[in-house]
């Protein structure tokens, strides 16, 4: 038989990056059309800066099989839109039932959670923070410091990503601004559409049905 090998990886705190890893993406701002709340102040900053990476992420992805991990980090550059600072899409896992880990490693942030209900949660991550998002909690991370946010992430390989549940909702129930005294403040999203019973009990009726999902 042969075994999965073992293997180690380097995290370059400089560059945000995991070194030796077989998959990159960046979302650069003129990704992330429709994120923000101030469209008029997105595209004005799109129009000079539209080829800013906003985040990376870098990840080992051994298999897709269920008992795997998937590990890796996310980097993300400092900035706001209007008043709302800079954010990741966010998701909910397509094998709903799966839960992720977060380890802060550098700068500060936020990890915003909603339940599909609407239910919400907000958590601090700073340097040597340990955040888990449970299963069925729908996450994306903000970045609250004036230089890189840099976490560590692990969650199982069969998890995937589901991103359109934010979208259909108009966004996530909670936005997070700058108060204009050096910190930050979440205010209700006025587009957000709230899901229905139906919807949350399909939600949860899917867990675990999900199989072959893409990275």
């Amino acid at each position: 038989m042969k075994w999965p090998e073992p293997c180690s990886f380097d995290v370059d705190l400089g560059t945000g990056l995991m070194t030796g890893t077989q998959t990159r993406y960046q979302k650069r701002l003129e990704d992330l059309d429709g994120l923000y709340a101030d469209s008029t102040a997105f595209r004005a900053r799109v129009a000079t800066s539209g080829q800013d990476v906003v985040y990376d992420v870098t990840d080992h992805r051994p298999s897709s099989a269920p008992g795997d991990l998937i590990t890796g980090v996310t980097r993300m550059s400092p900035g706001k839109i209007g008043d709302e600072y800079f954010m990741t899409r966010g998701h909910i896992h397509a094998n709903i039932d799966r839960p992720e880990l977060y380890f802060g490693l550098k700068g500060n942030g936020l990890m915003v959670m909603e339940a599909p209900d609407g239910e919400t949660r907000i958590v601090e991550i700073r340097a040597n923070t340990v955040c888990y998002v449970p299963p069925r909690w729908i996450h994306r991370s903000v970045n609250l410091g004036n230089g890189d946010f840099v976490m560590l992430f692990c969650y199982p390989a069969d998890s995937g990503q589901d991103y359109a549940i934010i979208e259909k909702s108009n966004g996530m129930k909670l936005r997070i601004l700058d108060d204009g005294n050096g910190g930050w403040r979440s205010v209700e999203n006025p587009a957000y559409i709230a899901r229905s019973r139906a919807d949350v009990d399909a939600l949860l009726a899917s867990a675990g049905r999900v199989e072959g999902v893409a990275p």
